[in-house]
Parts: C-alpha cells; sequence; structure tokens
C-alpha cells in the first residue's frame, strides 16, 4: 500500500518553496569534510528524534552546515546536486535561501554566493533565489550590504530568518518595504515558536508576500480566515515541525486544520541535513499521519504552483497536469 502511494507522490509533479541551501547540505559531502558521519547519519535523522529548543537544532545545523560552505564554489558544488535531487523527486520548482549569517560572520560575498546558486540550477527546474536575513542583521557593516542586495538581479527576494523571539528591529520593516518597491519578493518566518499574534504582527508590519511556516496561525480563527481571503501561502514543514517544534507531532500537525479553513498551504523540507527527510516523505507523513487523500495532496502540489513566482503561462502545464489528477482522484472516490 505505502509503496502504491509513493509512486503516486512521485508522480506529482511539486514545488519546494521553503528550503534553506545551508540546511540541505547533502550527506556525502558532510561526510567528505567531517570524519565521523562516514559510517552514520546525524542523530537528528531517527524517526522519534526531538530537538530541546531552537537554540539546539541551530547549533547543530550550522556546526554541520558551515564544515562545508566555505566559499561560493562550495554552494555551487552543493546547490548541484540538491537541484539534482530534486530533479529525481519530480519537483520542477525551487524557492531556496541563503543565510547572511555566512556574509556577516564569515566574510562571504554575497552576490557571489546568489551567483554560484543560480550557476547551478539545471534545465528542467525553475529556481528562485532568496537571502536569509536574520533579525539581528543589519548591524554597521552590513548595512551596504543589503542595501547592494536590492540591486543583485541573481537575488529574487529576501527571508526573516532567525528566532522569532528576538524583536523585530525597526529597520527591518523598511527594507521590507524598500526591496518590494525594487521588484524583490518578501518572505518572513513565522508562527513556528511564537504564537498566532506574531504571525498578524508580521502581516502587518513587514506584510511579507508569503509566510514561511506559520502554523501557529491554527491557533486564531479570526486570522485564518483573513490568511483564506486573502490567500496568503504558508509554506509548511511538517517532519521539520514535528522535531522540533514544542508540543508537535506528525499526527497532531495543525497542517490539517490550515487546509481545511481554505489557507493556502505547501510543503517543504526546511533543513533535511537536519530532519533526514525528502519532500516524498513529507507528503506520505501527512497522507498517514493527518488522512490526507491523494486527492488534498495533489492539491497541496497544485498550491505550490499557484503561488510560485512563475508566469501564468509557464504555470499553465503544471496546473493542468495536477488538475487531471485531482479530476480522476476525484473520480475515485
Amino acid at each position: 500500500m505505502r509503496s502504491e502511494l509513493s509512486k503516486f507522490v512521485q508522480s506529482l509533479p511539486k514545488t519546494e518553496t521553503h528550503l534553506h541551501l545551508e540546511g540541505a547540505l547533502p550527506l556525502e559531502l558532510l561526510r567528505r569534510v567531517r570524519p565521523e558521519f562516514r559510517d552514520r547519519t546525524p542523530d537528528s535523522w531517527a524517526p522519534h528524534f526531538k530537538f530541546r529548543d531552537f537554540a539546539h537544532f541551530e547549533a547543530e545545523l550550522l556546526d554541520m552546515a558551515f564544515s562545508w560552505f566555505t566559499s561560493p564554489e562550495r554552494y555551487h558544488e552543493a546547490a548541484k546536486l540538491i537541484f539534482a535531487q530534486h530533479l529525481a523527486q519530480n519537483v520542477r520548482y525551487v524557492e531556496t535561501s541563503f543565510a547572511s549569517g555566512g556574509v556577516e560572520f564569515l566574510g562571504f560575498d554575497g552576490r557571489a554566493v546568489a551567483q554560484a546558486i543560480r550557476a547551478a540550477v539545471p534545465r528542467g527546474l525553475e529556481v528562485r533565489i532568496f537571502f536569509g536575513i536574520h533579525h539581528r542583521g543589519r548591524p554597521p557593516k552590513m548595512e551596504s550590504v543589503l542595501a547592494d542586495a536590492l540591486t543583485w538581479p541573481e537575488l529574487d527576494g529576501i527571508d526573516l530568518h532567525g528566532p522569532e523571539d528576538h524583536a523585530v528591529e525597526p529597520w527591518t520593516c523598511e527594507y521590507w518595504a524598500a526591496a518590494r518597491k525594487d521588484g524583490k519578493y518578501t518572505k518572513a518566518h513565522a508562527g513556528e515558536f511564537m504564537g498566532a499574534d506574531f504571525v498578524r504582527y508580521v502581516m502587518d508590519e513587514l506584510n511579507p508576500h508569503r509566510i514561511q511556516h506559520g502554523v501557529r496561525a491554527a491557533e486564531d480563527a479570526t486570522l485564518l480566515a483573513q490568511l483564506a481571503r486573502a490567500g496568503v501561502g504558508l509554506d509548511v514543514c511538517p517532519i521539520s515541525n514535528d522535531k522540533l517544534m514544542p508540543g508537535i507531532t506528525l499526527a497532531t500537525h495543525p497542517i490539517r486544520t490550515l487546509f481545511d479553513a481554505g489557507v493556502k498551504v505547501t510543503v517543504s523540507t526546511d533543513d533535511p541535513i537536519s530532519f533526514g527527510n525528502t519532500l516524498a516523505d513529507d507528503y506520505l507523513a501527512l497522507a498517514e499521519h493527518r488522512g490526507f487523500t491523494r486527492r488534498e495532496l495533489a492539491q497541496l502540489a497544485r498550491n505550490g504552483f499557484e503561488l510560485a513566482l512563475l508566469t501564468d503561462a509557464q504555470k499553465a502545464p503544471h496546473l493542468a497536469e495536477l488538475d487531471a489528477i485531482i479530476a480522476v482522484q476525484a473520480s475515485a472516490s
């Protein structure tokens, strides 16, 4: 039965719209620079592993990721493998971010990193690149970098990263507005550790085009209705949330509440080097733990293309393919 479901998930044209490039480091590359992983996987890949808190997760992720990511060339090599893995899963569109911390703390040339990722994109895959800027990400030495970033043609948008309990500093609202004015797409992480009030705050103050995670919006019916009416997408990562969010398991994940309320949710992996997941694993988890039917899984995939930064002409063949799958599933039910 699971093999048939796996074949169905594989057949779906899919998007990945919440992916941290550093967090997607392929295990084979980690093993090249960290001998202790050559005969094992990270402990956090265990099915019932739970991080103690965000600090625990962040420390382990950064330790692994920046063992590899030491130059734009290393970003390029990793991105080539990551994107090849996407094609193998029938993923056709990806939005990925790289962290401003690499520029701030390690001295990377941010534009060179964006160029390196862009150069790794294979034929058959559309990729959009975001600069992930943490809550305290504009100290004086980063001011000129952030201003310049809005002119990088390789960069499609910006995303607010980092611990949600860090204050949103005054510069952030101004910068997000400037990014939109300059034609960049804006996102923000919210509603993973902080509740529905923080999701609403980010929506009101930053006015992002899309929210990364956003699952705790399920705690507020009024907010759910607002998100559904506005068509604001939530890029949800079920396995990530299961291993990282307090009180959340795959069996209780709020994505069912979000979906049933008409919120446009998508499915992504977040940081697979930390969670040991593939995109197919996340789709399968929703079927097995939250009762998503094949028709609903296809609708989740469709949501990704509806929200994708593609022209209507580019979206059309993917949407038509998914509509045909949805129609078949509807007639079979």
